[in-house]
């Protein structure tokens, strides 16, 4: 089971990472735009549509890679203190009533969206057009990986209800390495949940 829920965890990566670079591709494009357009006095109209197209690339596929981190934002002041089970089942009933109706509706959308672009061949609406119907393609591929995924999450969910604990998930890059971070200030997982715990009974006092 392990290894199935990894193999997701590592597609929803893959195309994460793969459409990241979609960032350097906007980076060049913005600085060759501003440079065209204020030192040569040369904009381009289709530069917009471009950027827009990019960046909605890059937002639509990171959907399941970020939730295959667990790196939604959660609203886990309480949440945190709850216990594995708990935690899932909240998860459990979330996924069921809100995530898989809209992702579906998402992918099942997006697919007879982009099929009715591409059928009248669909362009940007500015002088120099663009193909949209590419573009729109993006839609339901990004639905139906996020919705893979979510099938997965929900599957960890089952799993720890049945075990108590959370299934693990493979290690990814992290902004600041947390482990190295503690043997710099001496301090282990234990310390973080007595404090954790004493800052929830210091609350409850309040």
């Amino acid at each position: 089971m392990r290894d199935s829920l990894w193999a997701v965890d590592r597609l929803s990566t893959f195309v994460g990472k793969l459409f990241a670079w979609t960032v350097v591709l906007l980076t060049l494009l913005i600085t060759w735009e501003v440079f065209s357009r204020y030192a040569l006095n040369k904009p381009h109209a289709l530069v917009l549509d471009m950027q827009i197209m990019l960046y909605g690339t890059l937002f639509m596929t990171a959907g399941a890679y970020t939730l295959s981190k667990n790196g939604h934002v959660r609203g886990d002041v309480l949440y945190g203190f709850f216990r594995p089970r708990t935690q899932a089942s909240i998860d459990l009933v979330l996924y069921i009533l809100f995530f898989l109706p809209g992702v579906v509706a998402l992918t099942w959308a997006g697919w007879h969206y982009a099929q009715e672009s591409l059928a009248i061949r669909e362009q940007t609406f500015s002088a120099d057009a663009l193909p949209l119907y590419p573009f729109k393609f993006v839609i339901p591929v990004a639905g139906g990986v996020l919705l893979l995924q979510g099938l997965v999450e929900i599957a960890r969910c089952v799993i720890c209800l049945r075990s108590g604990s959370w299934p693990p998930r493979e290690g990814d890059v992290e902004e600041v390495d947390v482990d190295k971070l503690k043997e710099m200030v001496h301090v282990s997982d234990e310390d973080v949940e007595a404090a954790a715990r004493q800052g929830a009974a210091n609350g409850g006092r309040a």
